[in-house]
């Protein structure tokens, strides 16, 4: 290792030895080159966008270290590289994370970076982010929509703590507001222009297939029951409540998007369409759920 010494250096040794131990990819990178990249920038507490020109920078002996460890941490023990940060980058923004909470991923992003074009029309938006989380989908929201107002709601009180770091950390706490509840129900009466959460939706038998990095994320936050679809049927049996009367709902459910479709074949489901991959996201509108 002593022949290492520039970050270029680092981030070519890191995905050769991710292409060796042939470690899964899929929270933030999808390959063992992006991932390296990822890992040595997020040591050096670096940007995701550093200029070409600072890649032949040389480590000093500590950060040298640090990155070897890091390498060999995420080879050894399979663990998801935001974990390993304590941080994940989602629609542009930095959220700290940790095991607690889902490592932010959603396609989602690309809706929030359209300011979700064209669906939502308030110019002032209520929006509740459902199963929040580390809070990236309503705070980003919030970021990208500087009159909302935003709700995030989680079930843990755990995970609440990391949404909270999260609102302090973009000092939205005039317009972020944090709920615990099981869903909707421990809410007060509210209606919202926007409805939009990555709520769990994996099966028991997609769950025993999941690759070794995500095991490591909190159950909780993944699986829900047998067929994955008991929180999302929850929510389809709530939201309607809890919408204006041009409002729309928006719910990741990923591979269970066949599941949800055969559950409830008369819901005009939108699914919609992102340009970064990802799919499984449905809309419907107020008036679809009142039928």
């Amino acid at each position: 290792m002593q022949t290492l010494t520039t970050i270029a250096d680092f981030i070519r040794w890191g995905a050769s030895r991710f292409a060796e131990a042939r470690l899964f990819f899929g929270h933030g990178t999808d390959n063992a080159l992006d991932e390296a990249v990822a890992l040595v920038l997020g040591a050096l507490h670096l940007p995701p966008d550093l200029p070409a020109g600072w890649f032949g920078s040389r480590l000093t002996a500590a950060e040298r270290q640090r990155v070897s460890d890091l390498i060999t941490r995420r080879i050894e023990e399979r663990i998801p590289l935001p974990y390993l940060l304590g941080e994940a980058w989602f629609a542009g923004m930095r959220f700290h994370v940790n095991e607690r909470v889902l490592i932010p991923r959603s396609p989602i992003a690309e809706l929030i970076e359209r300011g979700y074009s064209p669906w939502l029309e308030p110019a002032a938006p209520q929006i509740l982010d459902l199963c929040c989380g580390s809070g990236c989908i309503g705070i980003a929201t919030a970021a990208y929509l500087p009159d909302s107002q935003v709700d995030l709601v989680d079930i843990s009180t755990d995970v609440l703590v990391v949404a909270q770091q999260n609102v302090a950390e973009y000092g939205l706490q005039e317009r972020v507001a944090i709920h615990r509840s099981d869903l909707l129900e421990d809410l007060p009466p509210k209606q919202y222009d926007l409805i939009v959460s990555n709520p769990p939706y994996v099966g028991e038998a997609e769950m025993e297939e999941l690759p070794e990095e995500y095991r490591h994320e909190p159950v909780l936050a993944l699986q829900a029951n047998e067929n994955g679809l008991e929180i999302v049927q929850r929510i389809l049996q709530q939201a309607g409540r809890y919408l204006t009367p041009q409002g729309i709902l928006i719910v990741e459910v990923g591979n269970s998007a066949e599941l949800v479709v055969d559950r409830y074949p008369r819901l005009p489901f939108v699914w919609l369409d992102f340009e970064r991959g990802g799919e499984g996201v449905f809309l419907l509108t107020a008036a679809d759920l009142a039928e």
